[in-house]
């Protein structure tokens, strides 16, 4: 039978998991405010990011709760500290989302440049890493969090291939800067997205392997 402390754990990753879907649910919004043109889904979840931030709160007030009550040691202390982390990068991800909605918006109101391919296609990478990211923690599963890790670049592959793209709209016709401009910030959010689940990713291994790989490089390669 499960004790009291072991059900707070249990119900501290049940919390991390809520956090995490409601940011999925403000990704996929944003993005399909923005390639649907519909400013009304957009304004719609930038109305919901509080309740994004009031999760994050509680959660660290859990977690320093739990840290002052139990004295947790080990491989309990390591996840406590790591729910923390993770929630810092969860709320900041439902930023981007916003500051997704934000420029949805705003091009909303004006002709599409272009048809969106490569803006939804890093948004599903992106989703799916923080999806697995999250998965990876309530499971304690490094491998899948290593998984994630080795997805980054393809994001940042994306992100490059939209920025020379737009250029180019930018030098042929001046009058494309304006929206060309806001769509490039729309692919660097979710650049940023892609690095906050690898940082969660990180932080998962560094939960179950105890060891801390953040900022490692070898052969030019994050490790």
């Amino acid at each position: 039978m499960a004790t009291v402390f072991e059900k707070e754990l249990i119900g501290l990753k049940e919390r991390v998991l809520k956090l995490g879907s409601l940011v999925e649910r403000a990704i996929n919004d944003a993005i399909k405010s923005l390639v649907e043109r519909n400013s009304a889904l957009a304004a719609e979840t930038i109305d919901r990011d509080p309740v994004v931030n009031s999760l994050e709160v509680e959660i660290d007030e859990e977690c320093i709760r739990l840290i002052a009550l139990r004295q947790p040691r080990a491989g309990d202390l390591r996840l406590i500290t790591t729910a923390m982390k993770i929630t810092t990068d969860l709320e900041r991800i439902g930023d981007l989302a916003v500051d997704i909605c934000e420029r949805a918006l705003e091009l909303n109101e004006e002709p599409q440049l272009k048809p969106y391919i490569d803006i939804p296609r890093m948004a599903e990478i992106s989703q799916g890493m923080l999806k697995d990211a999250i998965d990876s923690f309530v499971k304690r599963d490094s491998v899948l969090a290593r998984d994630v890790l080795m997805r980054d670049d393809m994001v940042d592959q994306l992100n490059y291939q939209v920025f020379n793209e737009l250029l180019f709209f930018m030098i042929q016709d001046p009058k494309t800067i304006s929206r060309a401009v806001k769509i490039t910030y729309i692919s660097k959010y979710l650049e940023r997205i892609a690095d906050h689940a690898t940082n969660i990713a990180e932080m998962v291994i560094y939960l179950v392997e105890g060891k801390i790989i953040r900022h490692m490089v070898v052969s030019g390669e994050k490790k």
